[in-house]
Formats: structure tokens, sequence, C-alpha cells
């Protein structure tokens, strides 16, 4: 029931609500990424979305002009293509604000499965193309339960828990998670508990989640 209407109107409230309240920081933003980093300001690479298909998220700069990193690459703050002062608004995630236009415009939701490139979309079998049965999220459960220090494949267990169980609840406590992390990184690998976790292994009653 979450799924098919309310999370959506929850999106769009939510959405526009932090748009307008984070909009002076992005601002902010372009205008030191424009006065440190010779290039555009946003990076726009093609995500495979909802049911497979196809959009580009807004997103900051914040690795230098003209690169792109492999599919299979983990980009951190640490990684050398990171200029210091774009590291500042990767660790704030304030590159990430620009999505908030993909959530107005329905492509992206607050919460969900992190959009993936679609070389490797093409290469999901079924389990992993559960995930792409709802919208994607600016942040999701994998994200606050490790993110890129677990494996791809517990975090395609998560993502398809979300896909299963997601509720207001859940994505409200995913979110209060994702901005303590933004201000005590320590906070950023510990747990979401959800006692509906477990180790899934197959497709059964995974339903579309709209």
């Amino acid at each position: 029931m979450w799924a098919r209407g309310p999370k959506r109107l929850f999106d769009v409230l939510v959405g526009l609500l932090l748009l307008i309240s984070t909009f002076p920081f992005v601002v902010v933003a372009i205008g030191v990424i424009g006065l440190t980093s010779p290039g555009p300001v946003f990076f726009r690479q093609t995500r495979t979305g909802r049911h497979g298909l196809t959009f580009r998220p807004w997103k900051l700069r914040t690795m230098r002009a003209g690169r792109r990193p492999d599919p299979d690459e983990i980009v951190t703050t640490a990684h050398p293509d990171v200029t210091p002062v774009t590291r500042i608004l990767r660790r704030l995630r304030v590159d990430e604000l620009p999505q908030l236009i993909n959530v107005l415009t329905g492509d992206m939701s607050l919460v969900g499965p992190r959009p993936t490139l679609p070389e490797q979309t093409a290469a999901y079998d079924e389990f992993q193309r559960l995930r792409l049965l709802v919208r994607p999220g600016i942040t999701g459960l994998a994200q606050v339960n490790g993110n890129t220090t677990i494996p791809w494949e517990e975090r395609i267990k998560y993502d398809v828990h979300y896909v299963r169980h997601h509720d207001l609840w859940m994505d409200v406590g995913i979110l209060f998670k994702t901005f303590a992390a933004v201000f005590d990184e320590s906070r950023s690998a510990g747990k979401f508990e959800d006692s509906r976790y477990g180790r899934l292994k197959n497709v059964n009653d995974v339903r579309d989640a709209g």
C-alpha cells in the first residue's frame, strides 16, 4: 500500500522541502567547484531506473573534469581524482543534493536502491533484477548498512529486502540514519536494524512495488 501512492506523495513533499532548504548550499557548492576545478559543474551519466528505464541523474561534479570511473571502481573521498575541495562536498553528501530534482520528476525516490550503469544492469541475474521494481533512491538500506564497505552480493540482498518490505517507517529510519552519518562519519558504518532482514536466496513473494 505504501508504495502504490503514499510513498510518491512523501517523496514530492519532503523532496520539495529539502530542495528549497538546501538550495543555498548547492549554490555555494556550484561556486566552489567553478572556481577550483575547471570544467562543467554538473556530472550527468546515464543510469538505470525502475523497470529498466534509463535516465540521467543530476549530480555535482567532484572528480577532475573528463574523468570517467570504471563501472566496477569504487570512488571514495580518498580517490586521487577527487579534488581536495570537492572531497569535502562528497563527505557532506552535498554533491547528491541536485538529485532531488530527479525525485520531483519521478525518476528517483528519496529512498531506494542506488541506480547503476546500464552495462551493470545488463549483467543482472533474476535475483538482482528485483531491485528494478522500485524507483532508485538518493540513499537506501544498503547505503546505511555499510555501503561500499560490504560485498556487492550483500548490498543486493539489502536492496531486495527493501523491495519486499519497505514502508513509511523504514524510509524515515533510513533518512534519519543518512542525516546522522553526514554529521558523524563513524555512524555511516552502523546498522539500520530490521528484524525481517534475512539471508534472501530466492525471488518468491516479491511483487512490483510501484
